[in-house]
């Protein structure tokens, strides 16, 4: 935890940059020009510094100066996205149900924006998941499949915080399609349904479709965690997945 000083350099420094008086890409002034405007010590502001590049709020330049970054969303959500990364599994069901509201809503949007080609790139990801030669595999284009989507959702946080919910439940979506024979076939046609919504351009349809499909992986963990067959020594024996990329796919 930061010292009071640091904090409240921190703090004014957070001021500067939301009323303006920096701008996204804006270079800091000099290091002791810097503490003059804030009150405070060189060491507080260097403290301070550290602490806001931390969160990419601001980017040291070796040999140029402190800059303020872009300041876009699947920017300063990366620390939201560790955080998800760092919770326990017992909280891997609330992920699920984050991913159920999120969901839905960018396949909402993106019915109304995705256009030809990348309707076409879904439908690849889609025949991958088909042809897939393993479980691994499949999850690999399940989760570009959805990436696609929430990119062209048109909303940059909500594809970010997408992909960092998303990144967590895969190792759930890996166990289920080991665990559940079905769950393969089931999943493919479930992601067709979305597909087809997309192609209709029915907002409706597709967020009812998004839902079923997530809300489906949300029931079979929900029985599955409150059932003491499914547990070893209280602790869920979960399959090792492919942890997803949060490159975002761009317009």
């Amino acid at each position: 935890m930061a010292a009071p000083l640091t904090e409240a350099a921190i703090a004014r420094m957070r001021e500067m940059i939301a009323r303006g008086d920096l701008e996204p890409g804006a270079r800091l002034p000099p290091e002791g020009d810097l503490a003059a405007l804030l009150g405070a010590s060189r060491n507080t502001v260097r403290e301070a510094v550290r602490a806001l590049v931390t969160v990419h709020v601001l980017d040291v330049r070796r040999g140029d100066g402190t800059y303020v970054t872009s300041l876009r969303p699947e920017l300063l959500l990366e620390g939201f996205g560790a955080a998800v990364d760092l919770m326990q599994e017992g909280f891997s069901l609330e992920l699920i149900a984050v991913r159920r509201i999120l969901e839905p809503a960018a396949t909402a949007l993106a019915a109304e924006r995705m256009d030809d080609d990348a309707l076409g790139t879904l439908g690849g990801y889609l025949q991958r998941m088909r042809d897939a030669a393993s479980e691994a595999e499949r999850i690999e284009y399940d989760a570009e499949f959805h990436r696609l989507i929430a990119a062209w959702s048109g909303n940059e946080t909500l594809a970010s915080m997408l992909s960092a919910v998303s990144s967590r439940t895969l190792r759930v979506r890996a166990w289920r399609g080991v665990a559940e024979e079905s769950a393969g076939p089931r999943t493919v046609a479930q992601h067709q349904d979305i597909l087809d919504a997309l192609l209709a351009r029915d907002p409706v349809r597709a967020s009812s479709a998004a839902l079923v499909h997530v809300a489906t992986t949300e029931a079979w963990f929900r029985q599955t965690v409150t059932d003491p067959a499914s547990r070893h020594g209280g602790a869920l024996d979960l399959p090792a997945a492919q942890p997803a990329s949060r490159a975002h796919v761009r317009r």
